[in-house]
């Protein structure tokens, strides 16, 4: 499968710095791969997995924030890696995409990163499928996350950290399968607004780290109550990180 020019949006992200191509009626990405890349803590000159990459965007927002990365990733889908090969080479950031899957990760990948970020499917196989394939591909959990934490430890370096973002429900899944080799674990929860549960959770975990296990205080996304029409309404903690490519280092330390 191939998206036709027809199919594609180009979209912006972080205030128009970084311009990607999507399918209009497949998987988009939206705030959460942006909110990924502001969580990673690389630094310039480090190496950087982004397994399940998509078009492209946690991995090339997160380039867009720190210069000097060696950049990779993994895609199951060859159009959405075909679409982040294009907007890397488009926004003139240098970006290897392997097409592949966890259970088979190409060679070139068996490396020892510095990060792996990660941004797995959410939504359970046991639901109603969506009609487009490629979007029911990209947001239902086939593998378990269990695989996915477990593939992005084989290829951190130790002391290299995995970033990660997944539902609020899927913490003690994720806490379950960090086993002895990630220590060293922070999860800011996500909350939409002041006062209300988090539905989406940050995990960063460190390979031979032996910290504590952290809890931090919520990052709140939209002021006010309730939504109140076609507008934005972030916090401005969130708008610097959705909008001016500001990170996330400081609510994790």
């Amino acid at each position: 499968m191939t998206f036709s020019e027809e199919q594609l949006s180009r979209d912006a992200f972080l205030c128009g710095r970084l311009q990607l191509w999507q399918p209009r009626k497949g998987y988009r990405a939206a705030t959460d791969p942006v909110l990924l890349a502001a969580a990673c803590p690389a630094e310039p000159g480090q190496s950087v997995l982004d397994l399940g990459c998509g078009a492209g965007a946690a991995v090339l927002c997160l380039a867009t924030r720190v210069p000097g990365l060696t950049l990779y990733g993994l895609e199951l889908q060859e159009a959405y890696a075909t679409l982040a090969r294009r907007n890397a080479a488009e926004n003139g950031i240098a970006l290897h995409v392997e097409t592949g899957d966890l259970a088979t990760m190409p060679a070139v990948l068996k490396l020892g990163f510095d990060h792996v970020i990660a941004n797995p499917p959410y939504y359970p196989r046991s639901g109603s499928p969506s009609p487009i394939a490629a979007r029911d591909t990209a947001l239902r959990a086939e593998t378990p996350l269990a695989d996915w934490v477990a593939a992005a430890s084989r290829r951190l370096k130790p002391g290299g950290w995995l970033t990660l973002i997944a539902g609020a429900d899927s913490l003690p899944d994720l806490l379950a399968s960090l086993g002895p080799g990630l220590g060293s674990a922070s999860v800011l929860p996500l909350a939409p607004r002041q006062g209300q549960p988090a539905l989406r959770i940050l995990l960063r975990a460190r390979k031979t780290g032996r910290a504590a296990f952290r809890l931090l205080a919520p990052l709140v996304i939209h002021t006010g109550d309730a939504h109140d029409g076609d507008r934005e309404s972030y916090t401005a903690q969130a708008q610097a990180v959705l909008r001016d490519a500001a990170d996330l280092s400081a609510m994790f330390r």
